[in-house]
């Protein structure tokens, strides 16, 4: 039953008022044995099963109480009405959470109410996190002069936590080969190990070394973006390693240019179409031969379409505007001068 009322034969209350006989009564978790022949009703509340017999409820601002134990039906009912058949929202052997999603509350009401008490999921993937420097001091220490505060390591666990994966944050490592090495072999149990700093090429980068001396094999290094030129990709067995610049806005660009991906592919979500579409809020120059994500803000116009506007300054050091940053405008290598209000692709940051 859908609502509360009496459960009744509709072929009896076509005509009324007509004055119908309770013989019984339902309610939820209590049903009525008794079995309901024409010129009788029985007592139903929402959630209860209809007695055998009966085919529609009226429902009880539409009746009247008489002497007991009858009752006066006062509007007519059409056979169904006010009740809820078995299999209105699935039936056995229906599909109802395909494979490849992230599970929501609203997905585990629905296995619940299907009476599945355990679900088939993908294992989280384990992200292991190394920050390398000797520059680096932790969130809440006093930094010498010739010292910064570490930003990369908590930023990127917090990523990784929000797009679903488990993270292991070995903290700062020194600039120092055989600590960077005890480091990875710390991380080995990890699915994706992601380094930050160290991997470009100067006297103090021993990240891509100890990668190799620990048995990675790098399948490239260096890329053809700005920012993040020099991200590093390699594996171990099953283990990924992404090693990501020290500047803080490439590492998190490139976190969600490959990191987020491998997430994704890790936890069998299907590829997602990131990319969209904006009108130029200002002119660009020509680029070089490396795409360029530049940082923008996004606002929309009266008829709907959106204004992406890069910010004048965009270095790879520079967080609050990337923080106060809508999206990335992309760049394709070598593209030429764009005019303002040109159509350009867009990455909005989820992040």
């Amino acid at each position: 039953s859908a609502m509360d009322g009496y459960a009744v034969i509709a072929a009896d209350v076509v005509s009324t008022p007509v004055s119908l006989k309770v013989v019984g009564t339902s309610a939820a978790g209590h049903a009525c044995a008794r079995r309901i022949r024409s010129g009788e009703a029985a007592r139903i509340f929402t959630g209860a099963p209809m007695p055998r017999g009966a085919d529609s409820v009226i429902v009880q601002e539409n009746t009247a109480v008489q002497s007991q134990p009858y009752v006066s039906m006062l509007q007519p009912v059409a056979p169904a009405q006010n009740v809820r058949n078995r299999g209105i929202d699935f039936r056995r052997g229906d599909v109802l959470l395909p494979a490849g999603i992230q599970l929501n509350a609203r997905d585990i009401g629905l296995a619940a109410a299907a009476n599945q008490p355990l679900l088939r999921v993908r294992r989280k993937p384990v992200v292991a996190i190394i920050a390398t420097g000797d520059e680096l001091v932790e969130p809440g220490e006093d930094p010498r002069p010739d010292q910064i505060v570490s930003s990369n390591s908590t930023a990127l666990a917090n990523f990784a936590v929000s797009f679903g994966a488990e993270v292991r944050n070995y903290g700062i490592i020194p600039d120092r080969l055989k600590a960077t090495e005890r480091a990875i072999r710390r991380a080995a149990r990890a699915d994706i190990l992601v380094t930050t700093g160290g991997a470009s090429v100067g006297d103090h980068d021993f990240v891509q070394q100890a990668l190799k001396n620990s048995g990675v094999k790098i399948s490239f290094w260096k890329i053809a973006m700005r920012p993040g030129k020099p991200f590093m990709y390699g594996r171990k067995g099953r283990q990924h390693v992404m090693g990501l610049p020290g500047n803080p806005v490439s590492a998190l660009v490139c976190a969600r240019l490959f990191l987020k991906p491998l997430i994704d592919a890790l936890l069998g979500l299907p590829i997602a179409d990131d990319l969209g579409k904006a009108r130029l809020g200002a002119p660009m120059k020509a680029n070089d031969g490396r795409q360029d994500y530049v940082r923008a803000t996004l606002s929309r116009q009266p008829d709907g379409s959106r204004i992406a506007t890069p910010f004048s300054k965009q270095d790879s050091s520079m967080q609050r505007t990337f923080r106060e940053a809508h999206c990335l405008i992309l760049r394709p290598p070598n593209a030429p001068e764009a005019a303002q209000g040109d159509l350009t692709s867009i990455l909005v940051l989820d992040f």
